[in-house]
């Protein structure tokens, strides 16, 4: 093997040994996470620790304020104690006494120490007890006695066996010193109880917070439980097919807007709310779709049966070549073919017109007299209705708006035609034209059955028809009305209907200056 293909190689197997490494994570990032801490344990945890520390905080500074207190008391004792002391005892160290003697002699209060020294005798010490008792120090007590006292700061001692003095000494003659202390031991004491008063106290406050705390808390957590429980059931909803329906909600109780967490219940609840009518808005979407498609197929399949019915027929009448009945035959058929081809042409014109006006376009904006409109158009359909009556109420001024001319005829044209095939003959179909404010009115009325209570709310959907039997004479395509409403919305009107036996209405209004259309892409 030559030196480059080891190279190569070597440099393989490093490559792959770092795949390798990079593949594998480390010992680390195997280990499973530490679960997160939830927010109600972070609140209790955070509000107690804070106010223990201030506990505590406040425990310390109340035990040294009151320690200083008690020992500025005590060290005031000690001064008055020493001075009187030092009066009673003088005589008595003159006369060289002991301390041990001297107590004796003359009694002082209990926890009281007495340190005399009297050159060239050694140093005596003794103290009064509980019990009034007079006790002697021994000779090392006093010297570990003498050894403890600091050069500055608080005279405090401390006698093994005996307990804590804080001192104080006086010179008496020449040679001659007395040393006072007066025990400890209460202040301790006083300091020991109020700390452990303070202590308990403590513990029971902090327990008794935490039980507190838990409970607000987890009642002020319970909307947010409420919601995070709502959506968790509607996440298990099966929402892509099919009729769905949200009825999860957060309950009333937990959706208090006037709480922050409430608001965000209210805020699901809504949410919910427009997510159920969104869902049965597609629902109904897709039903009317479904129903368009049926109904479009049902509509073109009819021409182009009768197409190729006759195409059929021309074909065999050609095929048997007999003349005059072949040239006859094929005329008729391609009459009938064109016939069927005109009125497939008008659907499919229909249907382009509204997704037209659906997207915004179609719209060829101009001034539009509708008085002028409603008579030409009242003109125009009077010949083909001449067993209804048409009566005209126009005012004497013109009515002018801004808008498409033409789609605009075919509002009337259509609205004509509805009254048209859907009364019977005798009726009377009355066309207003007004102006009310800044909006022109154009009202359709008729004296005719009216229309079934059942179909109004669809009378403006696509191939909505009042004969469900698809026959020519009582209607066409079915898109008559709603080529009407796709317009007059497109012009920034509204349209409404309303019906009753003998009085039905169609009303158009429409904005004088209307907001400027979208031009086409």
């Amino acid at each position: 093997m030559t030196d480059g293909a080891a190279t190569t190689v070597r440099e393989t197997d490093a490559a792959a040994e770092a795949s390798v490494s990079s593949a594998t994570p480390p010992e680390e990032e195997r280990l499973p996470r530490r679960a997160p801490w939830t927010l109600q344990r972070k609140l209790i945890v955070t509000v107690v620790g804070i106010t223990s520390f201030i506990m505590v905080l406040v425990a310390v500074a109340t035990s040294a304020i009151l320690g200083t207190v008690l020992e500025d008391g005590l060290a005031r004792d000690l001064r008055t104690q020493l001075n009187r002391t030092a009066s009673m005892v003088h005589g008595y160290v003159v006369a060289g006494l002991t301390a041990e003697e001297i107590l004796a002699e003359q009694p002082l209060p209990p926890g009281t120490l007495l340190v005399v020294e009297t050159p060239p005798q050694p140093p005596t010490a003794a103290y009064v007890d509980d019990d009034t008792s007079v006790v002697a120090l021994t000779e090392k007590q006093i010297e570990e006695l003498i050894a403890s006292i600091p050069e500055e700061g608080p005279l405090v001692v401390t006698v093994d066996g005996v307990g804590t003095f804080r001192v104080e000494g006086e010179q008496l003659g020449p040679n001659s010193i007395i040393v006072v202390g007066l025990s400890r031991d209460d202040v301790a004491a006083t300091i020991g109880r109020m700390l452990t008063t303070i202590g308990l106290l403590t513990a029971g406050g902090l327990l008794l917070l935490a039980v507190a705390t838990a409970w607000t808390i987890r009642r002020g957590l319970a909307p947010l439980r409420a919601v995070a429980d709502t959506a968790a059931r509607v996440s298990t909803l099966r929402l892509d097919q099919g009729d769905v329906s949200i009825a999860e909600r957060v309950p009333v109780r937990e959706a208090d807007p006037r709480t922050e967490v409430g608001r965000v219940g209210e805020a699901l609840n809504t949410l919910l709310d427009h997510v159920d009518e969104s869902l049965t808005a597609r629902q109904r979407n897709e039903e009317r779709m479904r129903a368009f498609v049926a109904d479009a197929s049902h509509e073109l399949r009819t021409p182009l049966a009768s197409i190729r019915g006759y195409s059929e027929l021309s074909l065999k009448a050609l095929d048997r070549g007999q003349g005059a009945a072949t040239l006859e035959t094929t005329e008729a058929s391609l009459e009938r073919i064109q016939a069927q081809s005109l009125r497939m042409t008008s659907l499919v014109e229909d249907l382009l017109l509204l997704a037209r006006l659906d997207e915004g376009q179609e719209l060829v904006y101009g001034t539009v007299d509708l008085t002028r409109l409603a008579i030409d158009e009242v003109g125009d359909v009077t010949p083909t209705g001449p067993d209804h009556e048409w009566v005209l109420e126009v005012g004497d001024e013109p009515v002018l708006i801004a808008g498409d001319a033409g789609r605009l005829h075919q509002v009337a044209a259509n609205l004509l035609a509805n009254a048209r095939t859907h009364t019977p003959a005798g009726t009377t179909v009355t066309v207003s034209v007004v102006r009310d404010g800044d909006d022109a009115v154009l009202r359709v009325h008729d004296d005719g059955p009216g229309i079934d209570p059942a179909l109004q709310g669809e009378l403006f959907e696509r191939f909505s028809r009042g004969d469900r039997s698809r026959a020519r004479q009582t209607g066409g395509t079915g898109l008559g009305l709603s080529i009407v409403r796709a317009i007059v919305d497109a012009h920034g009107g509204g349209i409404r209907v309303t019906s009753a036996p003998g009085d039905t209405t169609f009303e158009v209004r429409l904005p004088a200056r209307p907001a400027d259309p979208v031009a086409p892409a």
